[in-house]
């Protein structure tokens, strides 16, 4: 049998359909200011204390610590995407029709990081703060957001993949949390290991990286190596959800 849906390329009018459909069922209900408010009221925190403790006009500080509670933000937002479809059926009609499979993780996918962006959008206020009262270097603070950026777009990539394992948004929500925390401490176990399996733990470390944008440092191959991550993720999420389309 001829399966049409599964190598079929994305058209942006498909993944056009599920990213409104996905847009509308975040800010339909209360998930989305609920997540967006919480990530604000933490990073906001964090933003006032470190600079209340330092006097410094620079987001070092405040950007690593909003890469931190997004590790805690970014199940909760992925984590009903394709259980609860799982759940409640609406999966079937999903599959059956003339989406493929990659329209519909494209869909869901950017509908999660176009709500991530709002989150840095409204946390702009910030250097604008400092601009007021001090000189921050501003090419610091941008590839810092930008490292925070492909940090969390990599995060939401992985708990869009763990959504996919399970109809159960609770039990996705763990999974994505615990290999969210993996990924975050490899770096620290690959500097404990003075051998070749300490490099190639470090080598595949997400924090490292980052810190070199938050440094100021602009490295293309660090923006491929997040970019790799967020294909690979996604690309197992459309594997798996296709040997799941296909063995009905």
């Amino acid at each position: 049998m001829k399966r049409p849906g599964r190598f079929r390329p994305l058209a942006l009018a498909r993944v056009g359909y599920v990213y409104r459909r996905e847009m509308s069922a975040y800010f339909l209900s209360p998930v989305a200011y609920v997540v967006i408010a919480v990530y604000l009221v933490l990073s906001g925190y964090f933003f006032s204390m470190i600079l209340l403790a330092t006097h410094s006009a620079e987001m070092r500080g405040t950007l690593g610590d909003m890469s931190l509670v997004f590790l805690f933000v970014a199940p909760v937002l992925t984590m009903r995407l394709l259980a609860d479809e799982r759940r409640t059926g609406t999966d079937e009609l999903l599959f059956t029709s003339p989406l493929s499979t990659a329209d519909i993780v494209a869909g869901k996918y950017l509908a999660s990081l176009s709500v991530f962006l709002v989150m840095l959008a409204l946390t702009g206020v910030y250097p604008i703060i400092l601009m007021r009262y001090g000189q921050p270097d501003m090419g610091t603070v941008l590839s810092g957001y930008l490292g925070v950026f492909l940090l969390g777009a990599v995060f939401l990539a992985v708990g869009l993949f763990a959504s996919s394992l399970t109809d159960n948004q609770v039990v996705a929500g763990m999974i994505g949390f615990g290999m969210l925390l993996l990924l975050w401490v490899l770096g620290w176990a690959g500097q404990s290991l003075e051998n070749w399996l300490g490099r190639a733990l470090a080598a595949l470390s997400v924090l490292d990286r980052f810190s070199d944008f938050n440094k100021g440092v602009l490295d293309l191959s660090n923006a491929v190596f997040y970019l790799s991550y967020i294909a690979g993720f996604c690309f197992l999420t459309v594997f798996f959800l296709d040997r799941r389309r296909w063995a009905r």
